[in-house]
C-alpha cells in the first residue's frame, strides 16, 4: 500500500514538473508548428501532438531519455517530424482551408485596427501575409530549415542535428530557401530601398 502511494506521489510530481515544461516551451512550439504548417489550428493540434509524444517518450524511459541532454532541442526535434509528418499526410492536404487571396484582402479590410496607426497595422499584416506565401512555396525541408534557422536563430549545426541532416544538406537547403524567398519578395524590399533613398 505504501509502495503504491509513494508510486502515485511520484507520478504527480512528475506531471507537475512536465507542466510547467510544457508551459515554457509551449508558445516557441506552438510559432514554429505555425510557421511550418501555415495554419493555427493545425498548429495548434500539432502543439498538442508534440508535448503528448514527448509525454509519452518520457514516461517510457522514466524520464531520462538518452537525448535529453537539450531538452529544448529534444522537443523541438519532436515538433518538426510532427509538423513533417502531417505536411506528408495526404489527408491533411485534402482538408486544408485557405481562403482565396481575395477573400483574405476583404477580411483584413473590415477587421478592426487594435493599433491607433491602422494604415502601418495593415503593411505589416501584408508583409505577414506575403511571408506566409513565400514560405508556402518553400518544400516542406526547406520551410523547417529556414523556419529553425531565422525564427528559432538556431545554428546550422543544431538545425541539422534536429533534422537528422548533415550540416552541408542542411547549408543547401538554407541557401535554395532564402534564394527563393528573395525571388518571391524581391518587390518588397526594391520598394523599401526606393523609399531609402
Amino acid at each position: 500500500m505504501a509502495e503504491r502511494l509513494d508510486s502515485e506521489i511520484q507520478t504527480a510530481v512528475q506531471l507537475r514538473t512536465f507542466g510547467a515544461w510544457m508551459a515554457s516551451e509551449q508558445r516557441r512550439i506552438f510559432l514554429l508548428c505555425r510557421r511550418m504548417l501555415q495554419d493555427p489550428d493545425e498548429a495548434d493540434s500539432a502543439t498538442q501532438d508534440t508535448f503528448l509524444k514527448a509525454y509519452r517518450a518520457l514516461s517510457k524511459t522514466h524520464g531520462e531519455p538518452a537525448d535529453l541532454e537539450n531538452p529544448g532541442k529534444w522537443v523541438t526535434r519532436i515538433a518538426v517530424n510532427t509538423c513533417l509528418d502531417r505536411l506528408r499526410s495526404k489527408a491533411w492536404k485534402i482538408w486544408q482551408r485557405r481562403p482565396a487571396p481575395e477573400d483574405e484582402a476583404v477580411i483584413l479590410q473590415m477587421a478592426a485596427g487594435v493599433e491607433p496607426d491602422a494604415e502601418r497595422l495593415l503593411f505589416s499584416k501584408q508583409i505577414q501575409q506575403r511571408l506566409e506565401v513565400a514560405l508556402s512555396k518553400l518544400t516542406s525541408r526547406q520551410r523547417a530549415v529556414f523556419s529553425l534557422r531565422h525564427y528559432e536563430a538556431l545554428p546550422l549545426e543544431d538545425v541539422a542535428e534536429i533534422l537528422k541532416l548533415d550540416v552541408g544538406t542542411v547549408k543547401a537547403h538554407l541557401f535554395r530557401a532564402i534564394h527563393k524567398m528573395r525571388e518571391e519578395l524581391k518587390d518588397l524590399y526594391q520598394d523599401v530601398r526606393a523609399l531609402d533613398r
